[in-house]
């Protein structure tokens, strides 16, 4: 790498847990990638000053503002990327956009399908000005989720059968863990179908290369009320409940399955939860196929399982692929092999691929419109499970 590139610099609005992983990946990425512009963490914003102030510290920005309006209007910013609660998307998205700043805008894109088009189309617009938007669905950039899209594509497991996917936490099983406003519809859109089954969604959409053109779903709420008050850990908390602790309505979904079909005939089956006691952050995968079948699961996110039905009769099996190789993707920029990577990497070539195509002029992917495809599932979902579970269509063929 060269000391005489371009500067890429960054603001970003929020800086709770998604901030914390896009600063590290911002700070990392040109040190262990040869990337066409360095990124500069500029400057991060937050309404509350004294914790924001101790964030850019913490995180290495170097400035702040209280107001993400500050951030786009300053000259010395060329990126905005967002953080913060899908009801406060659109308007930093979309004002970002209009002001000639390329965005990075956290999973779901939005709200409601309303939204997402509207942002899709102010970002075809500044993208013909060679301003260009993405949206952070950031496990497509796992080495082996790559490699799992990579064989599916060679034609590994030959003609797509099946698609199952879950996503299974556990940090809301405890009804005494505090209200956030990740429990607030207004504010997250969606619960465990929104935070964590869009990723399951993009992911299946992303390996297959299909998409999903209809549901049939239920959610479910199982906690209804939390307290106000507790400590905030993580995600979820915990805290007591007596007769005097205030508590609050929970808007949002505790839980989501639905069965789907895809365009080129795939079926499937998703789960989303985040009430599975002793599961962490277990994102699966699994794809059946003609000629065999692949596996993958984050919390054993350095391996691949693979099922070859060529392979001589008594020696079939599924066996783990070692995701460790300079042959996988990303995997030949970090370590030795066998040492395996972890979650943040995910963001660190998220980063990668944002910064190669902004650098060649190219649209970055996921692109805006592949998350309102998402969004449009996202939706089906939810008016299927009001509506008894009928079958809905996801209106595909309206997304550009």
């Amino acid at each position: 790498m060269t000391k005489d590139k371009a500067a890429l610099r960054v603001g970003m609005a929020g800086y709770a847990f998604m901030g914390a992983a896009h600063s590290h990946a911002w700070r990392s990425a040109h040190r262990f990638f040869d990337l066409p512009l360095i990124p500069e963490l500029t400057a991060i914003a937050g309404r509350n000053q004294s914790a924001v102030e101790h964030a850019a510290t913490q995180m290495g920005w170097a400035s702040t503002e209280t107001d993400w309006r500050a951030l786009i209007e300053r000259d010395d910013i060329d990126l905005i990327d967002i953080c913060t609660p899908g009801n406060t998307h659109a308007e930093i998205a979309i004002a970002a956009l209009k002001a000639g700043k390329h965005v990075l805008c956290e999973k779901p894109l939005a709200n409601s399908v309303a939204e997402a088009q509207e942002m899709t189309a102010v970002a075809a617009e500044a993208a013909r000005n060679g301003v260009f938007a993405m949206c952070g669905y950031s496990y497509r950039r796992t080495p082996a989720l790559a490699l799992m899209k990579r064989m599916v594509a060679e034609g590994k497991v030959g003609a797509i059968r099946h698609v199952r996917a879950q996503y299974l936490q556990d940090w809301l099983s405890d009804e005494n863990a505090p209200l956030t406003w990740r429990m607030d519809k207004a504010k997250s859109g969606s619960g465990a179908l929104g935070d964590i089954g869009a990723h399951s969604i993009d992911a299946a959409q992303f390996v297959t290369g299909q998409r999903i053109t209809g549901v049939s779903a239920i959610m479910e709420t199982f906690t209804t009320q939390r307290p106000t008050g507790g400590d905030y850990v993580g995600l979820g908390g915990n805290g007591t409940v007596d007769e005097n602790t205030e508590m609050g309505p929970v808007t949002v979904d505790d839980a989501v399955i639905f069965s789907a079909r895809f365009d080129a005939g795939p079926i499937g089956v998703f789960e989303a939860t985040r009430a599975a006691l002793g599961r962490k952050n277990a994102m699966r995968l699994e794809i059946n196929g003609t000629l065999g079948s692949l596996a993958f699961d984050f919390e054993d996110m350095n391996f691949l399982q693979y099922y070859d039905e060529r392979d001589a009769a008594g020696e079939r099996g599924f066996h783990r692929i070692m995701v460790t190789e300079p042959e996988h993707p990303y995997v030949g920029n970090w370590w030795p092999t066998g040492h395996g990577l972890g979650y943040e990497h995910g963001f660190t070539h998220q980063v990668v691929e944002l910064v190669t195509a902004l650098g060649n002029k190219t649209q970055p992917t996921p692109s805006f419109a592949e998350a309102l495809g998402v969004q449009r599932v996202l939706a089906a979902v939810e008016e299927s499970a009001t509506n008894n579970s009928h079958w809905t269509t996801t209106n595909i063929e309206e997304t550009p």
